[in-house]
């Protein structure tokens, strides 16, 4: 079973992306900087991983010892595990953290102590999800093997009415179900997808990588808690599943409002497995913006609330992101491309909820 790729026609009104492109590289050519991360990166990187570790350090050497306020240790160590997903390893896996691929390859892998795996974020996101956005079939990111109904041309099944309710604790388990079973189950298919090549490396080599990598995640966050912390040991699974449970939410909520929402549309390529749009309109048509005026909000979720600009430009660094829009912006404007945004993350939320309520009612 190899990948099947989509076709875009790209031959159809190419202009709006040559000229945004043009504009674009002239921005940065005009202000002298380069398109990677700079100091602000580096800076971010130690205080997201101080964030992710600090709190669960304190927890290990018995800073604190009341069962409420380790649970808040646990929580906090969530909102760093997320940080560090969204800001750092996010940008380093798509090349965009430095010019060094050596160093994006090296910030990258922080995928494993935050309990993932880098290979297989960059096929599911990069490979399939930014070159196939709410294709269905194609787009992992809207795939849950029928649990969701995230597009209208999946099949809608009858507890699907109730997804807009039991939506928030799937999410939830995002990052906790990579961690028992998805970044294995991911690995065997695509292998069987032939898509490990792109990768430039070996089912073998990857399998041993995770299975390594899983042992030492969980000695450390499983194994020292278990044996350091006065506390029993089904409190501390429950806190760690805790832990998983907040940076699961958080990372699907700030992910899921950028394109499955009430404005972007989603498609089915032909027979011929093309989609009849140039690529860079099928982004502008399938991902929307939000909060795009909160300075600490976008500093904290990676500049993904740009994810118009991070789709167009995913090797640029996210700190360009909000110069950048303003281009992209006017140039969609001129074009008559649209450009989806939503002026605070809570509208998105609740656009994007009531996008899967009216897919789970089947009224879309």
């Amino acid at each position: 079973m190899s990948l099947q790729v989509v076709k875009f026609d790209n031959k159809r009104s190419p202009e709006f992306f040559k000229e945004l492109t043009k504009r674009v590289n002239s921005h940065f050519k005009s202000n002298n900087i380069g398109k990677h991360g700079d100091y602000r990166m580096v800076v971010k990187t130690i205080l997201m991983l101080t964030f992710y570790l600090l709190p669960f350090i304190f927890i290990v050497t018995g800073v604190v010892t009341n069962y409420w306020l380790i649970a808040l240790m646990w929580v906090l160590t969530g909102v760093g595990m997320a940080g560090v997903g969204l800001s750092v390893m996010h940008d380093a896996c798509h090349g965009a953290y430095s010019k060094n691929s050596k160093v994006n390859k090296f910030v990258g892998s922080v995928m494993h102590i935050i309990g993932g795996s880098d290979t297989n974020w960059k096929i599911q996101h990069n490979v399939l999800h930014h070159s196939f956005t709410n294709i269905d079939g194609h787009d992992e990111d809207i795939d849950t093997n029928g649990l969701m109904r995230f597009s209208p041309n999946q099949e809608r099944k009858k507890f699907h009415r109730w997804q807009v309710f039991y939506a928030p604790f799937l999410y939830g388990l995002m990052t906790f179900f990579w961690f028992i079973a998805k970044d294995f189950l991911g690995l065997v298919r695509y292998k069987e997808m032939d898509l490990l090549k792109s990768q430039k490396t070996t089912f073998r080599k990857e399998l041993t990588s995770l299975i390594i990598s899983r042992i030492v995640y969980s000695a450390i966050f499983i194994g020292l808690p278990l044996y350091f912390v006065a506390m029993p040991w089904y409190g501390t699974l429950a806190c760690f599943f805790l832990m998983h449970f907040v940076c699961g939410l958080i990372l699907a909520l700030v992910f899921q409002p950028a394109h499955v929402i009430t404005e972007t549309e989603f498609f089915v390529p032909d027979e011929n497995l093309s989609v009849e749009n140039n690529w860079a309109i099928h982004q502008m048509k399938t991902t929307a913006n939000f909060a795009n005026k909160s300075f600490f909000f976008s500093w904290f979720v990676g500049g993904l609330n740009f994810q118009v600009e991070h789709h167009l430009f995913p090797n640029i660094c996210h700190v360009h992101y909000k110069k950048i829009s303003k281009i992209v912006k006017e140039t969609a404007n001129e074009y008559g491309v649209p450009y989806h945004s939503e002026k605070t993350f809570f509208a998105a939320l609740r656009n994007h909820f009531t996008m899967i309520n009216r897919l789970g009612k089947g009224s879309i």
